[in-house]
């Protein structure tokens, strides 16, 4: 049995050795070559992350697609209704999470009590980061910081440093805020120590408060070039591609449609940022709403799946894999009596109507150190409480599959090879079994103790010979 589970041991790691993509190396230096950053996600896949050119959508203070933004300074009345004050709420809302304030460039889950809408999605669950920002991904992968983030003040900022430094949170079922307090910048703790917070309201709205900014962001981005210094919104997309090495294989790509990318230069102490979201096509429930909107997006209807979308959205890969949007039909009653709408062969794609739930499934390893070195921590709603693991929805390794399938034919030919044994002992390979078993058998002798007799064991004398049983007389 110990050769067997050996065997059995190094076919599962031959097989996982075979499940990497040949080439690897060469294909994350041409996809770095194109401007696209190759990640891994905690699963071990390859993930594609594609960003916005830098500046692409840099604003102050604008109407934009799906956010109004504005800011306030230190003499403004609003600002200082923005800020949450976590002292004075209500002690049971308000919870310090103890990883996140003794670590560095640690990340953790939190669940939400409300879904909070995000580029039009519902968020159930987000990924507090010590660095300042907060991570809304479904797939949590090696690069935190390059989209799809809350950011009031995104850098290396290291709570360990003070006993006094804290990530804080508190969610009262209408809001949910993460405050920094009192945390310092990794190897410039002389700069003093900064407090903010980002507030994530249940009607969408998402407010950056800033009370202490010691010096100006501008100066913490050039005294920290090897990490991003960025405050900001920003989400994106994924879809899976086939890989240009592996055709058997597919590559989950991560696209950024939008980032909100504010002017550092203006954060300063008592300031805040308010973002007011837009009406967006996920919104429209029906055909006719969706049809009929006068958004800035191009929403079209999409009749199979029961969604209003202008394409750019997390469920993009569900809309393209459906074909929707393709249509020169406009009305509801030739979308619904189209049949272009079907799935495509071999789509894994299940619709659910009005279903609102993520496109990909959550991954997460415990303590897993990301391409900027932050680590992730599996937290739910507190510490301490496991989050439920999700399969993958990425394809699995051919040679992945090859390996279970001879680990399998190899259990279940040493079933079948006992079963054979034991019923033709005289076979050969009974045989070899009998000529390998222990030498050694008990001796029994048979013992009358009064009113009864048993057998015991004793050690075998010298004339008993080898598998006898001796019995004493009555």
């Amino acid at each position: 049995m110990l050769w067997g589970g050996f065997l059995l041991l190094c076919l599962l790691q031959g097989a996982l050795a075979a499940g990497r993509p040949p080439g690897s190396e060469g294909r994350r230096a041409r996809d770095a070559a194109e401007g696209t950053r190759l990640s891994q996600d905690l699963g071990g896949g390859s993930v594609a992350i594609d960003t916005l050119p830098a500046n692409e959508t840099r604003v102050v203070e604008d109407n934009h697609s799906y956010y109004v933004s504005r800011f306030y300074g230190p003499g403004d009345a609003r600002r200082r209704q923005l800020w949450v004050d976590l002292a004075a709420a209500n002690g049971s809302h308000v919870r310090v999470h103890g990883i996140l304030s003794n670590t560095h460039r640690q990340a953790s889950r939190i669940v939400l009590s409300f879904d909070f809408p995000f580029y039009g999605h519902l968020l159930r669950q987000v990924t507090i980061a010590t660095g300042g920002f907060i991570f809304t991904g479904d797939v949590i992968h090696r690069m935190l910081t390059a989209t799809q983030y809350i950011a009031p003040l995104m850098a290396n900022f290291n709570p360990s440093f003070s006993r006094n430094s804290t990530v804080q949170y508190l969610d009262n079922g209408t809001v949910f805020v993460v405050q920094w307090d009192k945390v310092y910048l990794q190897g410039k703790e002389d700069m003093g120590s900064f407090t903010f917070q980002a507030a994530l309201h249940r009607s969408g709205r998402i407010v950056f408060g800033y009370k202490e900014i010691p010096v100006p962001v501008l100066q913490i981005s050039a005294s920290q070039r090897e990490n991003p210094v960025k405050a900001g919104l920003s989400d994106a997309f994924m879809v899976l591609n086939p890989s240009p090495d592996v055709p058997e294989s597919r590559r989950r790509t991560i696209y950024e449609y939008h980032r909100v990318e504010l002017d550092t230069s203006r954060i300063s102490s008592l300031s805040a940022v308010e973002f007011t979201p837009l009406p967006t096509c996920l919104q429209h429930q029906s055909c006719e709403t969706c049809l009929s909107s006068e958004l800035t997006f191009n929403c079209s209807w999409c009749h199979v799946l029961q969604r209003c979308s202008s394409g750019f959205d997390r469920y993009r890969e569900e809309w393209l894999s459906y074909g929707c949007g393709q249509s020169d039909e406009q009305s509801c009653e030739d979308l619904a009596e189209g049949d272009h709408y079907s799935a495509p062969p071999g789509s894994s794609v299940s619709v659910s109507p009005g279903a609102v739930t993520s496109p990909t499934a959550s991954l997460f390893l415990d303590s897993l150190t990301t391409e900027d070195d932050t680590k992730l921590n599996q937290f739910a709603g507190g510490e301490g409480s496991s989050l439920p693991s999700q399969s993958a929805g990425a394809p699995i390794p051919t040679g992945t599959v090859v390996g279970i399938v001879v680990a399998v034919l190899v259990l279940a030919g040493a079933i079948l090879a006992g079963i054979y044994i034991s019923g033709h002992p005289t076979s050969s390979a009974a045989l070899f079994f009998i000529e390998r078993r222990p030498h050694r058998w008990p001796a029994m002798k048979f013992r009358n103790h009064g009113n009864h007799g048993s057998y015991a064991e004793v050690e075998a004398a010298s004339q008993e010979k080898e598998g006898f049983v001796e019995a004493e007389q009555c």
